[in-house]
């Protein structure tokens, strides 16, 4: 009898524990009216619950996930701007997300994305029709843009290449005087070096303006990316430059040539654009990273040196070298 008990016990504290994590997926939520919500291409469960909670939708991030993954199924998250009806709960969030209710579908260029990646973007999204060509390097804005469900590939190419067109005409119409691209094209191509040179937004200016005096005093740039864009079209290398890399002779490897390479090596961002066009004054021709995610700049090989063998200390003190 008292086995009976205690197994009769345990499934009450079971079934109290179910009803507890399971209780606040269908209750009302927060949303105070209709509110729509976007979802951008790419994506995860734990992006899309830090935005709702930003928006407002849920009340907790991290609640929304565990019950996602408790009682929402294995369907994905699409991508697009979906209709969240007021008060509605995490679970009807979740089937909305996963449904097809979309008002609006979009594909998504990161900065610093190579036209060969964007061109696998476009031919992996299954709402769109029709093939396309890999887009000229650096033709290709940055960007989030909208389709319709059966659009073709080759319409939402045209508008991502007419929106940089746009971009770099009015960039380049703001340039400040002095700089040392000539033309549009080639602020485009020193643009897609430093948008792959550095990931800091406030290293930008000064990264043009090192590269910048490098143009106009006649030094080579010796920009890595620009060693392994002929290797991959710019996706990642995944393994160290090799020396007979470095050495190689062709129209993009910035270190056996003098000037810019013969053409854009990823699709800069507006940033980067603004950032050639507008370069910081310096006389910095040197740069090393500084261990902290930026760089080191100096304008003498002196001040390099010194700053290239902190770079190595701090690697051999991470166990990298």
């Amino acid at each position: 009898m008292r086995r009976r008990w205690i197994a009769l016990l345990a499934g009450i504290l079971v079934l109290a524990g179910a009803l507890f994590v399971a209780g606040p997926w269908y209750l009302s939520g927060p949303l105070k009216r209709d509110t729509a919500f976007i979802v951008p291409d790419g994506s995860t469960l734990a992006s899309v619950a830090a935005k709702l909670q930003q928006e407002g939708a849920i009340g907790s991030a991290r609640g929304f996930r565990l019950r996602a993954r408790l009682f929402g199924g294995g369907a994905p998250i699409k991508a697009g701007e979906f209709m969240l009806p007021k008060g509605a709960s995490l679970a009807t969030i979740l089937a909305r997300l996963q449904g097809d209710e979309i008002l609006r579908r979009f594909v998504t260029v990161p900065e610093g994305m190579p036209s060969i990646m964007v061109y696998e973007r476009l031919m992996a999204q299954p709402y769109l029709t029709g093939p396309i060509p890999v887009p000229a390097e650096g033709s290709i804005l940055p960007d989030s843009y909208d389709f319709q469900r059966g659009e073709t590939r080759a319409a939402v190419l045209a508008r991502m290449e007419a929106a940089m067109q746009r971009v770099l005409i009015q960039a380049w119409a703001k340039r400040a005087p002095g700089i040392a691209v000539k033309t549009p094209q080639e602020a485009l191509t020193l643009a897609s070096i430093v948008e792959k040179e550095t990931g800091k937004p406030t290293e930008r200016q000064m990264v043009a303006g090192l590269y910048s005096n490098r143009l106009r005093q006649g030094i080579m740039l010796q920009a890595d990316p620009t060693i392994i864009y002929p290797i991959t079209k710019g996706k990642p290398l995944g393994r160290r430059i090799r020396q007979s890399e470095i050495q190689a002779v062709n129209g993009y490897n910035t270190y056996t040539m003098v000037g810019l390479p013969q053409g854009p090596i990823t699709n800069p961002g507006r940033a980067s654009i603004e950032a050639v066009l507008d370069p910081a004054k310096t006389d910095a021709l040197y740069m090393v990273a500084d261990g902290t995610g930026g760089h080191a700049f100096a304008s003498t090989l002196q001040q390099h040196n010194d700053n290239v063998a902190k770079w190595f200390a701090i690697r051999r003190a991470r166990g990298e070298l």
